[in-house]
């Protein structure tokens, strides 16, 4: 017999503990903790055949239309290994940038899980575009010694910030589907391209040819979870074998398919991405007038990229987590969070400043 009790456990970390290193750093959102609770009574059946994991699949038909569906995963690399995978064959290729995350940042998943390859195009801000796709090498179409292009897959918010417009999006997605490649959007931090863009997720996916989304949770609320988002089948094959060999298929899904009802039902997503996104230009403008404090990019969604001096930079993370993004060129990256309040904001800022100041 389980009895219930209530224990009362002191947490190890500082829960007043603020930093700008990642908005993977912050809690669970109220709303999605309750929702575990709310899904967490009696039973129900495993592995996604579960009432809200269908329930999930209404959720997301409403923003992103009839013909989507979704597989709740763990977490982003796997959601972009699968969803790559889903949609190659083993000749085939994936176009991204040089600063994608499925390039940079996932310890060669793709490659080594996925078995792909990658062709890397360098960008100025971390968008593709047509013109930088037409840079890939010509004429290797049929050519048994290079590997197949078949996939574009673009960042949406980028890893530098930028957030694709509609046009630009649609833009990629003509070319691509003109040459018989798919268009893949790796959406980490999707809900932070609609509070900048200020349209709905379908605007700038569905109605202008994406195929196939990784929908991104943790970094915008969720405990675990995101999700691989079908949104033209015709082009994706083997999605539920894909996902259960690739160790993706929670057994209790019905736990990561709440949270995403959460986060999308009320538009949670909206205002933690829209709150997340505003600090950041907060932070931006704060710092914009100091002395030496040099912003490498337009404010787009919820980070902020400067260039300072690396003793400023390391004091100030002696106080405060932050990373440098190229350490060479002095550039930082600070993230901003559905939690990162005004104050925090502020605090950072203040202490920017006067170590700025106390280096003059």
């Amino acid at each position: 017999m389980v009895t219930e009790q209530t224990p009362t456990l002191n947490p190890l970390h500082d829960p007043t503990e603020r930093g700008f290193a990642s908005d993977n750093y912050s809690g669970v959102h109220p709303e999605i903790l309750a929702a575990i609770v709310r899904a967490n009574g009696g039973h129900q059946v495993s592995y996604g055949d579960d009432i809200y994991t269908a329930e999930l699949q209404n959720v997301f038909r409403k923003h992103f239309g009839d013909q989507a569906e979704a597989f709740p995963v763990f977490n982003g690399t796997g959601a972009n290994v699968i969803a790559l995978q889903a949609v190659t064959d083993r000749w085939e290729a994936v176009v991204c940038t040089s600063t994608a995350h499925i390039h940079v940042d996932e310890c060669a998943a793709p490659e080594r899980m996925g078995g792909l390859k990658l062709h890397v195009i360098p960008t100025p801000d971390g968008k593709l575009s047509p013109e930088l796709l037409d840079t890939m090498p010509q004429g290797k179409e049929g050519d048994e010694h290079f590997a197949q292009p078949k996939v574009v897959s673009i960042t949406q918010t980028t890893e530098l910030g930028t957030a694709y417009t509609v046009d630009e999006i649609k833009a990629i997605a003509d070319y691509a589907h003109k040459r018989g490649w798919v268009l893949h959007v790796d959406g980490s931090r999707l809900s932070n391209a609609a509070a900048s863009l200020g349209v709905p997720f379908r605007t700038f996916t569905t109605d202008v040819g994406v195929d196939i989304v990784s929908f991104g949770g943790t970094k915008n609320g969720l405990m675990v979870g995101e999700a691989v988002l079908v949104l033209n089948p015709g082009a994706v094959r083997g999605m539920k074998y894909l996902r259960k060999q690739s160790m993706q298929l929670a057994s209790k899904m019905r736990f990561i398919s709440a949270q995403l009802i959460a986060l999308l039902d009320d538009d949670l997503y909206l205002r933690n991405a829209s709150h997340a996104n505003a600090m950041a230009t907060r932070l931006a403008e704060a710092v914009r007038d100091v002395p030496g404090v040099r912003l490498m990019r337009p404010v787009q969604s919820n980070s902020v990229f400067p260039v300072l001096p690396h003793d400023v930079s390391r004091r100030l993370m002696d106080k405060f987590h932050f990373y440098f993004w190229d350490e060479a060129a002095g550039e930082v990256r600070w993230m901003c969070g559905f939690d990162t309040t005004e104050s925090d904001v502020d605090t950072f800022a203040a202490a920017v400043r006067a170590e700025m100041d106390a280096q003059a």
